[in-house]
């Protein structure tokens, strides 16, 4: 009489290992995130410097909404914001390596994950996915059941998910100034037109 192991025989299995390869994997990409950038004084630095500027520039917003606005108090409020954009932008340089090698991780996770799964339906959407989602889910997989779920779309999902919150949890989310600068690409300043 054959054994049959416990876990593959589950009915959400193939699911299941999914999201704890997905869990997993962001654990991994935090930590080398932490070795690579958050632990550095660096990294400390730029994001005290983001965090000081940010409130400096809230305070100044505040106070000019009250009273008349004079040039001078407008040029400081400019030299902030600039401030608060470069800073951003080198905090942006400083992750860019890091995120390199999260990519790398990411790939090869998911290319294990596609040659254990392939063709495979890990998961039963409990909707009929539109279009674009649809070509999403399904990919990969036979059979003309809009519901079923491949592989990419489940670590797509958990990855997005997981990794964010993790980043939360852990408090290595990015500094409440660095949203406004945008990174590597930011909007053009409207006032040097």
């Amino acid at each position: 009489m054959a054994t049959i192991p416990l876990f593959s025989s589950f009915r959400y299995s193939d699911s299941l290992t999914v999201v704890g390869i997905s869990v997993c994997t962001a654990v991994i990409c935090e930590a080398i995130s932490w070795i690579l950038i958050y632990r550095t004084n660096s990294y400390k630095t730029l994001r005290s410097s983001i965090d000081k500027a940010a409130k400096k520039l809230e305070t100044m917003k505040t106070d000019t909404s009250k009273i008349n606005v004079k040039k001078s108090k407008t040029k400081k409020i400019d030299r902030v914001e600039t401030s608060l954009k470069e800073s951003s932008r080198d905090l942006s340089l400083f992750k860019f390596k890091s995120g390199a090698v999260v990519a790398l991780v990411l790939f090869v996770v998911f290319g294990l994950l596609n040659s254990l799964f392939e063709g495979k339906v890990v998961a039963k959407l409990p909707f009929k996915p539109f279009g674009l989602v649809m070509k999403m889910s399904h990919r990969g997989l036979l059979g003309d059941d809009p519901t079923d779920c491949a592989m990419a779309f489940l670590y797509f999902l958990c990855s997005i998910s997981i990794r964010t919150n993790l980043q939360k949890f852990l408090g290595f989310s990015p500094p409440r100034g660095a949203g406004a600068a945008a990174g590597l690409f930011p909007m053009p300043d409207p006032k040097t037109n």
